[in-house]
C-alpha cells in the first residue's frame, strides 16, 4: 500500500492518517510523541518492540531518537512518498498498524507512531 503525507496528513486509499506523534509543543519549538515523547520501536534485526525511542517534529522534519544515542531523520514530503529519510539512501515504508497507529520501517529499524484515521472523499 502506498502512503503519502499531505499538509501533515498521511493518506492510504480512502483513509487519511494525521500523525498525532507531534502533539504538544515542547521547549524550543519541538513537538514530541506519546507519553513523555516516547514511542515504540524495534531497532535492529529481530529486535523486540519497546517504548525506547523518542519522536520530535519541527516543521517538515521528523527525528526519531534511539535509546543507544542513534537516530533517524525524516522529511515529510507532499509528493506522494510520505516520509523520506533525510540522512541516508534507505527507503522508508509506512503501513497502517492499527486503528490509531502506523508502522514506519527503514532498513532493520521499525517504529510505531500514533495516528488518527479519518475517512476522506475522493
Amino acid at each position: 500500500m502506498s502512503m503519502r503525507i499531505s499538509d501533515g496528513l498521511i493518506g492510504a486509499g480512502l483513509a487519511c492518517l494525521a500523525l498525532t506523534a507531534c502533539g504538544q509543543p515542547a521547549p524550543g519549538g519541538d513537538r514530541a510523541a506519546g507519553e513523555g515523547g516516547r514511542i515504540e520501536c524495534a531497532i535492529g534485526v529481530k529486535a523486540a518492540w519497546a517504548r525506547d525511542c523518542a519522536a520530535q517534529r519541527q516543521g517538515d522534519m521528523l527525528m526519531l531518537r534511539h535509546a543507544d544515542g542513534g537516530f533517524r531523520r525524516f522529511t515529510i514530503v507532499k509528493d506522494g512518498r510520505g516520509l523520506v529519510p533525510a540522512d541516508g539512501s534507505e527507503q522508508a515504508r509506512v503501513d497502517v498498524a492499527g486503528d490509531r497507529q502506523i508502522e514506519l520501517t527503514v532498513g532493520d529499524d521499525r517504529y510505531r507512531l500514533p495516528a488518527t484515521i479519518a475517512q476522506v472523499a475522493h
